[in-house]
């Protein structure tokens, strides 16, 4: 092993340890051709992989620290140099005066929430970058996100994990990563996506925020990775924006998750106090989508035909109507609707419910809320009948509870106020046992 003082590449000279874990010891250095403090950490490998597999490992740790090399982002630590040398690898890096998020939890167990967002903001930003590269970090978890002095925050150690077979034996080979806070698919023996990042980031700050991680903790790492692969996370205590954006992040299903791109946008979103935007629609693989063209008119009455009902994973319109006047949508022809309106003074308060996403298991739906008054709405409350077998895990811009299968959603703060003809959105993720996405329930809208 290498000592305090010895010269690495003939530049850098190894001055103390100032970390150690599975993969490695990370030195603070001095790079004495440019005069500089650095990180400089000396890889290893897990030696239950065997010899060659241990070489295989090494040529890869290389091959994976020249590409993250290519990434500069003021929210992840850089890699300047990487050496192949007797002791090494060894990966010369930015310094970084910080302690990792996973020694700050240690201390104070968890972190309010506006300090999680800002943390999420910073990493999310740092890993868009990496995703537009190319780069899949596999590890994202509290012991790679530093924190520094400051309160910047940095990521760590992209693609390192798998590089240096570090991660969870099973019997078919190893899964890269930090149990506690794989993505399904990757604790199921998949490989690590762009989703699977996403999911981690995820989870690393739910446990910022919760205490623990969303699928708990266990000793046993093959009972926590079955855990992770067959169970739902543990809901969220805390609620409000942060914890939807959250639940966005935690979707089983790799393809409902955001982009990271998108991630770094709703971070932005509940830091600078704005609603959060909703999820973009992601049609599965294979599934063609046919343009809809909507009347140009107001809400229709519901019995004036005003849903769409399209194939899976496609839109599925319903128009809604007061409580007075309850009217279950029907599906629409390819005809035009016949002129059927109803004046602002008989609405009141209307709305219109999409599934603008599904997929085996679950669906994303979109529901606007309309005035139709000639004066401005103080609030607003929408109300249906949950299907059977389906369920909520996550609904942002408003407020939900749900009692025996009926659920209500009321505005926001910030949404509360809706002006004569204005609108304003609140979305839902929601599963089901029995995979019937299309469901069109009857839903009633309540004016304050």
């Amino acid at each position: 092993m290498t000592d305090a003082g010895e010269l690495v590449a003939g530049r850098y000279r190894l001055a103390e340890r100032i970390g150690q874990g599975a993969m490695g010891v990370v030195w603070r250095a001095w790079d004495e051709r440019l005069d500089r403090v650095v990180a400089v950490k000396q890889l290893a490998y897990d030696p239950a992989i065997g010899q060659a597999a241990g070489q295989e490992a090494r040529l890869r740790a290389l091959r994976e620290a020249r590409l993250t090399a290519r990434l500069r982002h003021p929210h992840a630590i850089t890699v300047h140099d990487v050496v192949d040398e007797p002791g090494g690898p060894y990966l010369v890096m930015e310094y970084l005066p910080s302690r990792t998020l996973a020694d700050v939890l240690l201390d104070r167990e968890r972190l309010p929430a506006e300090e999680v967002a800002r943390i999420g903001l910073q990493v999310s930003s740092a890993l868009a970058a990496a995703h537009a590269e190319g780069v899949v970090h596999r590890d994202v978890t509290p012991a790679n996100v530093l924190i520094g002095e400051s309160g910047v925050a940095k990521i760590a150690d992209f693609g390192i994990s798998r590089a240096t077979g570090e991660g969870t034996v099973t019997g078919g080979g190893f899964i890269a990563g930090t149990p506690a806070y794989l993505s399904p698919e990757v604790a199921g023996g998949r490989e690590a996506g762009f989703p699977a990042d996403v999911f981690s980031l995820g989870s690393t700050l739910y446990r910022a925020l919760e205490g623990t991680p969303p699928f708990g903790t266990d000793d046993n790492a093959i009972a926590l990775l079955l855990r992770i692969a067959r169970d739902d996370v543990i809901p969220p205590k805390h609620s409000g924006p942060l914890a939807e954006v959250l639940l966005r992040l935690l979707q089983r299903d790799p393809a409902a998750r955001p982009a990271m791109a998108e991630v770094q946008e709703l971070f932005e979103a509940v830091t600078g106090g704005r609603p959060l935007p909703p999820p973009r629609p992601r049609p599965r693989a294979g599934t063609r989508l046919l343009r809809v063209r909507r009347p140009r008119r107001k809400l229709l009455l519901a019995g004036a035909a005003g849903a769409v009902l399209l194939a899976v994973g496609v839109v599925i319109g319903t128009a809604l109507v007061p409580d007075s006047e309850p009217v279950v949508a029907a599906p629409v022809s390819s005809a035009p609707p016949p002129p059927t309106t109803t004046t602002a003074a008989d609405l009141g308060c209307a709305a219109r419910y999409e599934v603008t996403n599904s997929w085996p298991g679950g669906y994303q739906v979109q529901v606007t809320v309309h005035n139709d008054r000639t004066a401005d709405l103080p609030g607003w409350t929408v109300r249906w009948t949950l299907p059977p077998g389906h369920r909520i895990t996550g609904l942002w811009n408003g407020n939900y509870t749900v009692e025996g299968s009926t659920v209500t959603v009321r505005n926001a703060d910030w949404n509360a106020k809706l002006a004569a003809n204005a609108t304003t959105t609140f979305g839902l993720i929601a599963l089901t046992q029995n995979g019937n996405d299309a469901a069109r329930p009857v839903l009633s809208c309540r004016t304050l």
